[in-house]
């Protein structure tokens, strides 16, 4: 293990550690005690089912294929039962496997089910490894309502193996770093430069990945410890998503999720220097690394006025006015009041057409 990062939270302490060798070794301890159950990733169970043997062997586990319709609160008392049928009693722990779909329900379920229950978190993908696994939120879907219904609920352990990554798609590992662009981004100018140097070789070299998650999970820890119920400044990490979402409600969700944030991001800093609020070298310098890691959607057709539509029906939005985060001539990231006027959509425009593509 290399040096741990403990996070405050409204329950306590808990700690990110990085496990050394191979996959899930740290784990085969916790796995001898008494009461922990596995909710498993059925995907990573496929990949790893001989690293991951002596933590399933003789116990229940809960198998979820891991999909957005997963974690809807429709298929919540399906799980519930599954779990008591393999012996979870008051005071068990829950153990997620997984990605940000598995961690969802589990820290969810973690906090409904017998007044609450401790859990824990093996992230397995790159989003989950730097961005999410920390933070205490669960998002489940309602019927056709995304992330409506969710809790604030701290993991007690989390572990991170910067080599389960090398069996994602290249793509979901390009999705992670969007998020990682965008928290360096957020703690300063020359956080994003340090990150955008080691771009090339983010996914092919586990020293500097595992480098960038530590410092990725830090800048993110400075905002959740300040704000851990979202009220407040965390909303920063937003930068790129009302954007970002717009993207994908207008694509029908075509660009995966850190992709189109970091394509949220190159547009928010594009639509920043048209208003004048941040300067065009601004957007130029970390244009570069964000066209690099949306790559393959430059082209991609995004219609406008299903973009403009999805943008105005952010909870945030008016049809007068928009909220959006955006960076000052410092490349500071803060929110800002901006019209939704003629010269804002031809700013939106302007970069679907060209801007995207330079």
């Amino acid at each position: 293990m290399s040096e741990s990062i403990r996070i405050a939270s409204h329950r306590g302490h808990y700690d990110v550690e990085f496990e050394g060798g191979e996959p899930f070794s740290s784990q085969v301890p916790a796995s001898r005690r008494a009461g922990i159950h596995v909710i498993l990733d059925r995907q990573v169970g496929v990949l790893y089912r001989e690293a991951l043997r002596p933590l399933l062997d003789g116990r229940a586990v809960l198998e979820i294929e891991a999909t957005e319709a997963a974690k809807s609160l429709e298929r919540c008392p399906s799980y519930v039962e599954a779990l008591v049928a393999g012996g979870l009693r008051r005071g068990h722990v829950l153990l997620a496997v997984g990605g940000g779909v598995i961690q969802d329900i589990t820290c969810f379920l973690a906090s409904i089910v017998m007044r609450g229950l401790d859990w824990e978190f093996v992230p397995t993908t790159l989003l989950a490894q730097a961005d999410s696994c920390i933070g205490s939120k669960s998002s489940i879907n309602v019927g056709t309502l995304k992330n409506i219904v969710g809790t604030f609920t701290p993991p007690r352990r989390v572990v991170i193996n910067p080599r389960l990554l090398a069996t994602l798609p290249e793509i979901e590992v390009r999705s992670g770093i969007g998020e990682m662009l965008k928290v360096h981004a957020i703690d300063g100018p020359a956080s994003f430069d340090a990150i955008a140097a080691d771009y090339p070789r983010l996914a092919s070299d586990e020293a500097v990945m595992r480098s960038r998650i530590d410092a990725s999970l830090r800048f993110k820890q400075q905002l959740i410890e300040a704000d851990e119920f979202d009220q407040g400044v965390r909303r920063v990490m937003n930068y790129g998503h009302s954007f970002g979402h717009a993207i994908e409600s207008a694509t029908g969700f075509a660009v995966p999720h850190g992709v189109a944030i970091t394509l949220g991001m190159d547009m928010a800093n594009y639509v920043a220097a048209g208003l004048g609020l941040t300067s065009r070298d601004h957007f130029e310098r970390m244009h570069g690394p964000l066209a690099a890691n949306y790559r393959g959607v430059e082209r991609l057709p995004i219609p406008l006025p299903a973009l403009l539509t999805a943008l105005g029906q952010d909870k945030k939005n008016t049809d007068a006015r928009l909220t959006l985060i955006l960076p000052d001539r410092h490349g500071r990231i803060g929110l800002v009041q901006c019209a939704n006027d003629e010269a804002f959509r031809t700013l939106c425009a302007e970069f679907l057409d060209r801007g995207r593509r330079q």
